[in-house]
């Protein structure tokens, strides 16, 4: 029964751990890493097609946008996840897989054109993203669940997205038990419209987030409702549109959860009956799922509304645009208006039209209602640069670029403090993961010399024996090192894929009757025959 650590320990995205008991192999996670990764991920201890099972906390890319890789390399597991997270994967896996294959579309006719575009195949197809969807196992929350002989697992609503979880496992190998609770990302108290995070009280063993380890959101309470009016107010005043580029899930529905109160508050005067336009076909449909899940992940307020016949993230005003054609009309018309499109930090998608068609009007304002990563394109503009460029043409940004400082959907060093000292008892360890190099290695020691817990921050590679309670092996950080892959060709990636299913199916056929194995044998070196 062991644990190793695989992604996002000592950065921020990647997530993905590993658990082995009674010869099943489980991964926790499976994130896309983005941005700057600063150290290297360990591969999978196993290939892909011998995984049996995957427990996901929430459907963000950093924890769930590996799975169609998975799959396109042989997994036929069980993906076991909330109801809310396996709405929300299934339009989100299949948009990373639509964005995989426009952007190598997009690289293979630039590489026709200059030697400088190396072309390269999606990392996965939408076939691979159906395919894995096919496998997902929606489970309510403070259920338990009986994956197999000697694996359970719990959901407990953690408050940072819709449907996100930390997950509870029961592991039991020789007559001997242990529990691991993963925290998943940890939200942020008192967001609009989902629950506050929800505590554990039991565990032998904790992995835990630390992405604001080493900071604290404003102590004050921040009244977006009342800034956001403000700012709607002189722009419309001026005679210009307020474009907030914003993530297609959770962020959008919170912005739209503030203009409802607006709307109905009348709180921009002179302006009351100003229209409200979402952008992005993903979002519209991560908007009808949060409507779908009200019942089991909104929190008491919007409940209260819901029980009165109001729909919280719906109004007057309100309209959806799907099309491309809908969207175009969007900046033909003078009105001013509210345009939320994504992606949050305008690096692909129909934000970068709307900035194109709004940056030089000076009568206009660029909200910003997130984080913005370094080198992106949204935080180049909210720390203040004179030009840019879109689709090849130099735009001035005379517009107001404005923030809403402080909206976050992780917790901070409070919030995490408040969690793992939900805990009745101290659990026997406390690994430290998903946060920067210093931020991990700083929480881990607050938590052993302040509160006295024994915690620990692994690298990538670390592997850990639960029944034993010891380190096998501590990897140490082995920086990224610039390298260029030779892109393996998707037909001939699936064929890999198919032998890596064989293999499975021959290493899984021990215990089987003589019989049966040798009818396999025989179908296999057929096939070997018929191709030689």
């Amino acid at each position: 029964m062991k644990m190793i650590f695989l992604g996002a320990d000592h950065e921020v995205t990647g997530s993905c751990h590993y658990l082995e008991v009674g010869g099943r192999h489980i991964l926790v996670d499976y994130g896309m890493e983005q941005g700057a990764n600063v150290f290297e991920n360990a591969p999978l201890p196993v290939e892909e097609p011998l995984i049996d099972y995957v427990f996901l906390t929430h459907a963000h890319v950093d924890h769930s946008g590996l799975l169609p890789l998975l799959y396109a390399r042989g997994f036929r597991g069980q993906v076991f996840m909330t109801e809310a997270t396996a709405d929300l994967c299934s339009i989100m896996l299949r948009d990373c897989a639509h964005i995989q294959m426009m952007e190598s579309e997009w690289k293979k006719r630039k590489a026709k054109r200059s030697e400088s575009i190396v072309a390269s195949e999606p990392l996965y197809t939408m076939e691979d993203a159906d395919g894995i969807i096919k496998r997902i196992v929606p489970c309510h929350y403070s259920t338990i669940v009986e994956v197999c002989e000697g694996v359970k697992i719990r959901f407990t609503d953690i408050g940072h997205l819709l449907g996100s979880a930390s997950i509870e496992v029961w592991l039991t190998e020789e007559g001997k038990t242990k529990k691991v609770v993963f925290s998943g990302d940890i939200g942020n108290k008192n967001q609009p419209l989902i629950k506050d995070p929800a505590k554990t009280e039991e565990a032998d063993y904790v992995v835990m987030e630390s992405t604001y380890g080493d900071r604290y959101h404003s102590q004050e309470k921040v009244d977006y409702v009342k800034e956001l009016a403000s700012i709607l107010k002189e722009t419309f005043d001026r005679g210009g549109n307020v474009v907030i580029p914003s993530f297609a899930v959770g962020r959008t529905q919170e912005i739209l959860y503030f203009l409802r109160k607006i709307k109905v508050d009348r709180m921009v005067e002179g302006h009351e009956n100003f229209p409200v336009y979402v952008d992005s076909p993903l979002a519209v449909e991560a908007t009808q799922i949060f409507q779908e899940n009200r019942l089991e992940c909104f929190d008491k307020e919007a409940l209260e509304l819901v029980r009165e016949g109001i729909n919280p993230i719906a109004f007057a005003g309100l309209k959806l645009t799907i099309t491309s054609d809908e969207s175009k009309e969007i900046n033909f018309n003078d009105t001013p208006k509210v345009i939320i499109s994504a992606s949050g930090m305008c690096e692909a998608g129909r934000i970068r039209h709307h900035l194109k068609h709004n940056l030089w009007r000076p009568e206009c304002t660029i909200l910003f209602v997130g984080y913005q990563a370094a080198g992106t394109l949204g935080r180049v503009l909210v720390e203040g640069i004179d030009e840019v460029k879109l689709f090849g043409e130099p735009i001035r940004v005379r517009a107001q670029i404005k923030k809403l400082a402080g909206m976050s959907g992780h917790a901070d060093k409070d919030g995490l403090l408040e969690w793992i000292n939900g805990f009745k008892e101290k659990p026997r360890r406390v690994f430290v993961v998903h946060g920067e190099d210093s931020v991990c290695k700083g929480f881990a020691e607050c938590l052993k010399v302040e509160y006295g817990y024994h915690s620990y921050a692994p690298y990538s590679g670390t592997v850990f024996n639960l029944l034993s309670d010891r380190f096998e092996y501590e990897a140490a950080p082995i920086p990224v090192q610039k390298k260029t892959k030779a892109a393996i060709a998707g037909v001939y990636a699936r064929l890999l894929a198919a032998a890596g299913r064989l293999l499975a199916l021959v290493q899984k056929s021990d215990g089987m009757p003589n019989k049966e194995m040798a009818k396999f044998a025989d179908q296999i070196n057929s096939l070997c025959d018929k191709y030689k």
